[in-house]
């Protein structure tokens, strides 16, 4: 059985990524959405949802950009002293793994989000970060040995198998991750937590331009299993993302195929 997940991604973001994600929810595919509880618009989102009680939201747990939840002085390291992440990546994961003082207020701020999403009154869909950051093995181990507490059944694996892309599109060149031991190492420590996980996800190597004419090639080589295809919708640009999500041309390919819609709660209840 082929089964899919319709995710957008930066819930709460600002305003045009909110419209967007209620649209596609009301009048598209669109069935997930991930929310940034500390961005800017994050209450607004948290109104939407509860107008959308078919919405399935998640945690898009935020460690790379924007303003942390807790001041400098909790979280020493972790944010620059004007309470802003390191935008850096590659500085930002490598002082992870060696500072100890850091990796506290990491713990800490992952509580402080996990408990930030449970105050605005929304069942916890799944967890994902921004910008794949739960692939940090520190980040992964914290998220999952933190996360039961506040609910947690079920977390993003993003990992993109090439061969579909190929497939569907020939003349594009797509290369494999680089990430194959983080990505197997979180799959294995979901196993062993009893959490439950998608088997593939798509949106990678299209980050931000998941066009009707991609999903549409891409439907027909979707793998066996339960897949993730992820969106950036904005209101602001109705031709790329958001324009795919409203599709009655891939609504109906998805039905046409036989393909099953679910959601990650509906994993983990079994």
């Amino acid at each position: 059985m082929k089964r899919l997940i319709v995710c957008a991604d930066d819930f709460g973001l600002d305003r045009a990524v909110n419209e967007a994600v209620e649209e596609a929810h009301r009048n598209g595919i669109l069935s997930t959405a991930s929310l940034m509880i500390g961005a800017p618009a994050a209450g607004d989102a948290v109104a939407r949802a509860k107008r959308l009680p078919g919405l399935h939201v998640g945690l898009h747990l935020n460690l790379v950009e924007g303003r942390a939840l807790l001041s400098p002085a909790e979280i020493p390291g972790l944010v620059r002293d004007d309470g802003e992440f390191d935008r850096n990546m590659v500085r930002a994961g490598l002082r992870i793994f060696v500072c100890r003082k850091i990796r506290r207020g990491l713990a800490k701020e992952i509580v402080a989000q996990l408990a930030a999403f449970r105050a605005a009154g929304l069942r916890l869909d799944h967890v994902n970060a921004h910008k794949h950051m739960h692939l940090h093995p520190t980040v992964a181990r914290l998220l999952i040995a933190l996360g039961g507490d506040f609910g947690m059944r079920a977390m993003r694996v993003p990992a993109e198998p090439v061969g579909p892309l190929r497939r569907a599109f020939p003349g594009e060149r797509h290369s494999p991750t680089l990430y194959h031991t983080w990505i197997w190492l979180l799959r294995r420590r979901l196993r062993r937590a009893g959490l439950a996980a998608n088997d593939h996800i798509f949106g990678l190597a299209w980050s931000g331009a998941m066009t009707e004419a991609r999903v549409l090639g891409l439907l027909p080589h979707l793998p066996e299993g339960v897949s993730e295809i992820y969106f950036h919708p904005t209101s602001m640009q109705r031709d790329g993302d958001l324009a795919a999500l409203l599709s009655p041309a891939i609504a109906r390919r998805i039905a046409e195929l036989g393909i099953v819609p679910t959601s990650y709660g509906s994993l983990a209840a079994g």
